[in-house]
């Protein structure tokens, strides 16, 4: 593998600037720095645009509706887009334009969630919020102007984490139908040894100190890493789970256990397309304007979403 030039500069750019490690910030600190990736995004896309706020386990969830103008009549399919950020930083304004290029890409209505985070709200709050939200999109269909029946879920990193978990909750639970998932670097095995956390552990945005502080924020003890909930891997049973699409990135300390994810979704009898980017570093999503290659990953990714729509 040879790391993508685009981003070997901006991994160059960070270090010249004396960019700290996120193991190494107060949370307030992070979650200021987490901003910073809005520059990398280049230009925000065209898409109508509304704040919303839905009903929570524990009060209200904020989530941000973009709708693109498809140029025909008719409910849309449609997207909850669950942000990454180790379920600690991260928020709806840093995947606003990652939100915009999706639903332009697919021509689907995108449902942002801004589901509750540790250290002020531990696990399970995240996936719990972001069920709800998922559920709220399939019980207001028509106040939204889509398809119930063409609806997926989406997210990256600890938001592929929680996309996944939203999969198979909604498949013990009877519902809502979730008809596909993508899953963009997700993170699905917290309590795992992989080579790749160890290849990929230092120098390439994401590192293994900074996953431990993430899990350390977020999980209330060492057990819940076993949990199916805080690691999809771990389920019983992934067989009836959405067909998926799961990105990895060949520079990632999470590349293993996404690929482990893929395989054993597809060894449930799951289809899958999985989608290795061996050049790319953790976070390329949110770097469309810095990262050339980003864009053919969104125009692939939803060419499956609309093919799995058709």
């Amino acid at each position: 593998m040879t790391l993508d030039a685009h981003a070997q500069g901006l991994l160059e750019a960070m270090a010249a600037q004396g960019l700290k490690d996120f193991s190494e910030m107060e949370v307030s600190e992070a979650r200021e720095a987490a901003l910073a990736f809005i520059d990398l995004q280049g230009e925000p896309e065209p898409a109508t645009v509304s704040d919303r706020q839905v009903p929570g386990p524990l009060g209200d969830i904020p989530v941000r509706v973009y709708r693109p103008d498809t140029g025909t009549d008719g409910p849309q399919p449609a997207i909850v887009y669950i942000h990454g950020g180790g379920w600690v930083i991260g928020d709806i304004e840093v995947a606003d334009k990652p939100c915009r290029s999706l639903a332009n890409a697919v021509g689907a209505t995108v449902v942002s969630v801004g589901y509750r985070k540790g250290p002020e709200h531990k696990f399970p709050a995240a996936p719990n919020d972001c069920y709800a939200a998922t559920k709220w999109v399939a019980d207001n269909a028509a106040e939204l102007g889509i398809d119930a029946s063409k609806l997926a879920v989406a997210g990256d990193s600890a938001g592929g984490n929680l996309a996944a978990v939203v999969s198979q909750m909604a498949k013990e639970r009877g519902g809502p139908a979730i008809a596909y998932q993508l899953l963009i670097y997700p993170a699905v095995d917290a309590g795992g040894e992989y080579a790749s956390r160890v290849e990929n552990g230092d120098g390439y945005l994401l590192t293994k100190s900074a996953m431990d502080w993430f899990y350390d924020h977020y999980l209330n003890s060492p057990s819940d890493r076993e949990n199916p909930q805080a690691s999809p891997l771990r389920a019983a049973d992934l067989s009836g789970l959405p067909p998926a699409t799961v990105i990895t990135c060949g520079y990632d300390p999470l590349r293993d256990e996404g690929k482990a994810y893929a395989e054993a979704l597809e060894a449930a009898g799951v289809p899958v397309d999985y989608q290795e980017n061996p050049g790319m570093i953790h976070g390329f999503w949110w770097m469309m304007g810095a990262i050339g290659h980003t864009r053919g990953s969104y125009d692939s990714a939803a060419g499956k979403l609309r093919a799995a729509f058709a």
